[in-house]
């Protein structure tokens, strides 16, 4: 080997040791590619489980499921989860236009999440109020994790699934710092449930 080249060797391998040292410095003033940023949402069942979700429910009887979200956008966020209520003919948010539905939220869970960690709740629920009018099923109030709120909802007998159904989602709001205020995150998790069992 030449005296030459024993020298560009020395000169490289010199180089990629200080771009080495350097890479921790270099990682604050270059803007790597970042991967895909999104938040998860989900809700599983009362054995922690993608099964045994309530269905038919009754009045004044407990109902257990896990909510939990994760945060992979990359930094810290603020997140708002409504609870809302729905009968079979009011909308749930439109996934195409990421609008959330316009039913009013009965209970709301606020939660801050650094970049990667998991939050996840034990969510009770129960139904107070519920009466029957005719071919119609009136539920008055949904009781979450212990706090009552007024619904007023009604559902028509379903002859085709024999039911009165209801819903219970979870719609996620993310609050934006550039204009201070949540926005829709265009995730939702929802639950069918049957109020024949109370009548």
């Amino acid at each position: 080997m030449s005296l030459d080249e024993y020298k560009l060797v020395l000169v490289s391998v010199f180089l990629v040791l200080v771009l080495v040292a350097a890479s921790p410095t270099l990682s604050m003033v270059i803007d790597w590619p970042a991967g895909e940023r999104f938040t998860e949402l989900w809700v599983l069942g009362p054995g922690h489980m993608a099964e045994g979700y309530p269905f038919d429910v009754r009045e004044n009887m407990s109902y257990s499921v896990f909510l939990g979200m994760s945060n992979r956008m990359g930094g810290l966020e603020y997140y708002v989860a409504f609870v809302k209520f729905r009968n079979q003919t009011e909308p749930l948010p439109n996934a195409t236009t990421g609008e959330p539905s316009i039913v009013t939220s009965s209970f709301e869970y606020r939660v801050f999440l650094s970049a990667g960690e998991v939050w996840e709740k034990n969510v009770t629920f129960s139904f107070s109020g519920v009466s029957l009018e005719g071919d119609m099923c009136r539920v008055s109030y949904l009781v979450v994790d212990g706090f009552s709120s007024f619904v007023n909802k009604t559902a028509t007998w379903d002859a085709a699934n024999k039911g009165y159904y209801f819903q219970v989602f979870f719609e996620l709001w993310r609050y934006n710092a550039t204009t201070s205020v949540f926005e829709y995150h265009n995730r939702f998790v929802s639950l069918w449930l049957n109020m024949t069992a109370t009548v």
